[in-house]
């Protein structure tokens, strides 16, 4: 077998193995940073209806059930910090308004 087949049976392989390695990095750390932009967003949404439903003082049946996915999403995604105890603040808020209820 000559040098150049020898070349040809490591190098070929060699090459084609650190371009899938690389592009797996690249990949992978697009994935890390739209999951955490994603995490983000959520995050947001689950502080912004908190801050709203806590000024009305009442928080409906939807929105609680929209509330639940939205944080199901962002657990599964790594999420667990200040907005799991507001998650739980808000199911735990009546789901009338005061003078709707008398």
């Amino acid at each position: 077998m000559s040098a150049y087949q020898l070349a040809c049976l490591i190098g070929v392989p060699s090459i084609a193995a650190a371009v899938v390695v690389g592009v797996f990095k690249f990949l992978y750390g697009r994935v890390r940073a739209l999951s955490a932009g994603v995490q983000a967003l959520l995050r947001e949404d689950i502080v912004n209806n908190y801050n709203l439903y806590t000024d009305r003082g009442y928080c409906p049946i939807y929105a609680k059930e929209s509330m639940k996915k939205v944080y199901a999403a962002y657990h599964g995604l790594g999420g667990n910090d200040v907005a799991t105890e507001l998650y739980h603040k808000l199911l735990a808020m009546p789901e009338k308004n005061k003078e709707e209820s008398a």
